[in-house]
């Protein structure tokens, strides 16, 4: 409950301060920009549960949008959205499962194996157009995250709450989610208890990072846009997202930038908030 009282007085404090917070278009602003983030923290917190980390879901997403970009756009391959968002999942699950077989069998530790990934797909993400954006995408595609159903949720909304969903009861009913909490108290004990630990470990890695490629493609409709360089510094986002939750991390952006808080000034209140959030948490363990 940690989490929900904070977002509550969080967001009862924004809407003492400011007068535009608690209106129906501002709510609606900010799960549209929690979006790409909110899919990218469901497979972070996978890893996060089996005690792992992945610092490459960042250009993960680079390279997924500029792959569909390069598949469907008329001047490269010209094979259609569809297919170029196929090509992008595939693409990114590859890397995540790469990342998962360094730590599995070449036991690199998550750190390094993430990172070395990091700067593959990051220099891939380049070399597909040698650094050149790619932009206009077809009506219906953009319209993916522009148009609210019933007044207002759009469909990459609506992903995001679906995925939230299906995920919380895998991990909460599954057999197989709840292995994933067994692994990450110790992989050993897991394995020794008949959890396939090192199988389970390249899943997880894989589906991070084919939900990282799924918020390229979603960060792609909202801009009309791919680049190269989407998604530097998300990696640590997402993690702060998963620690701290996702929609405050979103409320209190939102509300920063409705006080005309400085984007600077943002990253330290952010990093202050991560750090009391985890230091309260801690404290509250020991307690207990």
């Amino acid at each position: 409950m940690g989490p929900l009282i904070g977002l509550v007085l969080l967001c009862l404090a924004l809407a003492l301060t400011t007068d535009t917070f608690l209106t129906v278009r501002n709510i609606l602003n900010v799960l549209d920009q929690v979006t790409v983030l909110g899919i990218m923290a469901i497979g972070m917190t996978l890893v996060i549960l089996i005690g792992g980390i992945d610092l490459s879901v960042g250009s993960v997403l680079a390279l997924a949008s500029m792959v569909m970009g390069y598949v469907a756009y008329p001047d490269y391959l010209n094979l259609g959205v569809p297919a170029g968002i196929a090509a992008a999942l595939v693409v990114a699950a590859l890397c995540g499962l790469v990342s998962g077989l360094l730590v599995t069998v070449t036991k690199l530790p998550p750190f390094i194996a993430t990172l070395a990934m990091m700067s593959v797909a990051r220099g891939l993400a380049n070399m597909i157009t040698d650094g050149s954006q790619i932009v206009g995408f077809p009506d219906w595609f953009t319209n993916l995250s522009i148009v609210r159903h019933f007044g207002f949720l759009s469909v990459t909304v609506g992903l995001m709450i679906v995925l939230a969903i299906v995920f919380a009861i895998f991990l909460n009913y599954r057999a197989t989610g709840r292995s994933l909490y067994a692994i990450g108290g110790s992989a050993e004990v897991a394995r020794l208890s008949g959890i396939p630990v090192k199988s389970l470990t390249n899943w997880v890695y894989a589906i991070c990072a084919l939900l990282a490629g799924l918020a390229g493609i979603v960060l792609a409709a909202r801009l009309d846009s791919v680049q190269p360089s989407s998604g530097v510094g998300y990696e640590l986002d997402t993690i702060a997202a998963v620690v701290i939750g996702v929609l405050i991390i979103g409320v209190l952006r939102n509300g920063l930038n409705l006080l005309g808080v400085s984007p600077f000034i943002q990253q330290v209140v952010i990093g202050v908030v991560i750090a009391l959030a985890v230091a309260t948490d801690t404290w509250r363990r020991r307690r207990q």
